[in-house]
């Protein structure tokens, strides 16, 4: 009888701490199969001027890609995902997220069109997007920007709308920094603000090196890293319309086409039912 009272407890105690590491375990599911753009959309803006004005305004419109501005290529034998940026538009999810960790890994290729030509490598990965497509420029849906620029990896766009509350240091009376410490401040193309925030510090690895993104986003607040440093973390995320302001927490996620030559790769997400409290004080 003792061995039974001893036996019932151990093996309980086992049962427990196995569900616990179960649990606990991580739970991604691919948004890139490896092969093909199952699971996306394309779509694509209208053609531009090298002066970035649109030639006719007529976009090209949802899944039709004609210049293969989005394909899979191989790579050091991996199929990767590559966007030639001669066309603005994007990649986005048919599904909508919201309660998430999204995680990718991008490098920049060395093609320049258009108006970026001679500039800074440029796309950007939205997410909480809705609405119409082409609503930001002719080419992207409403939605929250974390921003992959050289140098500028993880700064902020607020796209068509989108709005966000963010700390930040004031630099100028149009330049604002993120500070884990700084006044909460709102940011929309409506206010003098702008619609726009520099991240703090800058961890991009050297060009043609991979590098890892990964945004947490629970309820109305989202946190944007860059190779494991905290670039960001944006509160009360939100949508204008008509001058009224609605929570924007959910939708899909599109990766941009914006003038340059990007290769993707590892695009993965796992629900979360909280935020990652060491990451929102950094």
């Amino acid at each position: 009888m003792k061995s039974v009272k001893f036996i019932l407890p151990l093996l309980l105690c086992t049962f427990i701490l196995g569900f616990t590491t179960i649990s606990n375990k991580d739970h991604w599911k691919d948004l890139f199969n490896g092969k093909d753009l199952n699971g996306w959309d394309t779509y694509i803006g209208p053609d531009l001027t090298d002066g970035g004005k649109p030639i006719t305004g007529t976009p090209i419109g949802l899944n039709n890609d004609p210049r293969h501005v989005f394909s899979i290529v191989n790579q050091d034998g991996e199929n990767i995902i590559r966007i030639s940026g001669e066309n603005w538009g994007a990649i986005s999810t048919e599904k909508a997220y919201e309660n998430y960790h999204l995680q990718l890994q991008f490098k920049w290729g060395t093609l320049l069109w258009g108006q970026k030509k001679g500039k800074k490598m440029d796309s950007g990965v939205l997410y909480h997007s809705v609405g119409p497509y082409g609503a930001d420029y002719g080419a992207w849906m409403r939605s929250q920007e974390f921003q992959v620029e050289q140098g500028n990896c993880g700064d902020y766009w607020g796209c068509a709308g989108a709005m966000a509350d963010i700390p930040v240091v004031k630099q100028t009376d149009s330049t604002y920094i993120y500070s884990a410490k700084g006044t909460l401040t709102t940011f929309s193309a409506a206010n003098k603000t702008g619609r726009h925030c520099i991240k703090q510090g800058d961890t991009e690895n050297p060009t043609g090196q991979w590098n890892t993104l990964d945004l947490y986003c629970h309820g109305d607040t989202s946190i944007q890293v860059m190779n494991g440093k905290v670039m960001m973390v944006l509160y009360h995320n939100s949508q204008m319309d008509n001058g009224k302001v609605s929570p924007l927490a959910k939708g899909k996620i599109q990766i941009q086409s914006e003038g340059s030559e990007v290769f993707y790769k590892g695009i993965k997400i796992q629900a979360i039912n909280k935020l990652p409290t060491d990451l929102v004080n950094q």
